[in-house]
């Protein structure tokens, strides 16, 4: 969903071009905007096109710094940056203005883009978008929601909720905690941590997910390509019933000490077993490739 922002006046806060210059990739143009956040804040970011990058620091501010690209002066000047802060909710869009009545305009050089470099204090509520680029995290706690319709996501050290979503890139989920919603409908998707709720899929492309010790299940979960194979590897504590479907074309193969197994042979392949005490379900399953089962 897009954030449809109205054109807003910046309440309390400072906005200042902090440098210009021209290098190989055309005219660049840096704009700041600087907000206080004593209390755990909600923070909204979008860009047109370009990436983004959100870090925690130890200081109750955020900084949003805007670098504006394009062929020249007069391309950035189409560039809007707008900004709004009402209460412990801030909403920063950068928009590309419309181009009516340019029919037949050639911009030559570089095409236009706003790369959003941010610090924030380490609890937050974060919603961040781009129409094309890359989204990067570090190190936040709180509700997180990246998504990109062209571009990767990589995440370090989130804990809360988090959702990621691209329409065509690979996604990479680093030392994870709490719910965690991951999906790409091209590419590959890569997981590691002590998640309490797990959903992650891919439209095209493999699955790895590497569960650490420590982890507890609080309600299903399931992980999934249409067309990639899938790798799980959990810890000999972890407890869950396991639900392996390779599809027609695959095969389950499993290192895991399981219980009461049903299935995974030429026969049927759809594997069932419990791991442990059991309890939630594990849900794994491939349109076409091979699902390993791994033990860390």
């Amino acid at each position: 969903m897009l954030l449809r922002l109205p054109l807003l006046t910046a309440t309390a806060l400072c906005s200042f071009a902090c440098a210009v210059h021209i290098d190989q990739a055309g005219y660049v143009e840096r704009e700041e905007k600087r907000f206080s956040a004593e209390a755990v804040a909600e923070l909204r970011l979008y860009t047109f096109d370009g990436s983004i990058e959100v870090r925690a620091w130890d200081r109750p501010e955020i900084v949003v710094s805007v670098e504006k690209r394009g062929a020249d002066k007069d391309a950035i000047g189409m560039i809007q940056v707008m900004a709004e802060k009402t209460g412990d909710r801030i909403q920063v869009e950068v928009r590309q203005r419309g181009r009516t009545g340019m029919v037949g305009h050639i911009t030559i050089g570089p095409s236009l883009s706003a790369k959003l470099i941010v610090n924030v204090p380490a609890s937050i509520n974060l919603l961040a978008r781009s129409g094309d680029g890359s989204v990067l995290v570090e190190r936040l706690q709180g509700r997180i929601e990246l998504r990109t319709n062209d571009g990767s996501i990589r995440t370090f050290n989130t804990g809360g909720e988090l959702i990621a979503d691209t329409g065509d890139g690979s996604v990479q989920l680093d030392d994870v905690t709490g719910r965690v919603d991951a999906k790409t409908a091209d590419g590959t998707l890569r997981i590691t941590g002590t998640p309490s709720v797990l959903h992650a899929m891919s439209g095209d492309g493999s699955v790895v997910v590497r569960v650490r010790a420590g982890a507890v299940m609080s309600d299903d979960w399931s992980v999934g390509s249409d067309d990639g194979s899938i790798s799980v590897e959990l810890p000999n504590s972890f407890n869950a019933t396991i639900q392996a479907d390779p599809g027609s074309d695959g095969r389950v193969r499993s290192e895991l000490a399981l219980v009461d197994i049903i299935g995974g042979t030429r026969a049927d392949r759809i594997l069932r077993g419990r791991m442990g005490e059991g309890g939630k379900t594990l849900q794994i399953r491939t349109g076409d490739g091979t699902i390993h089962l791994r033990k860390n």
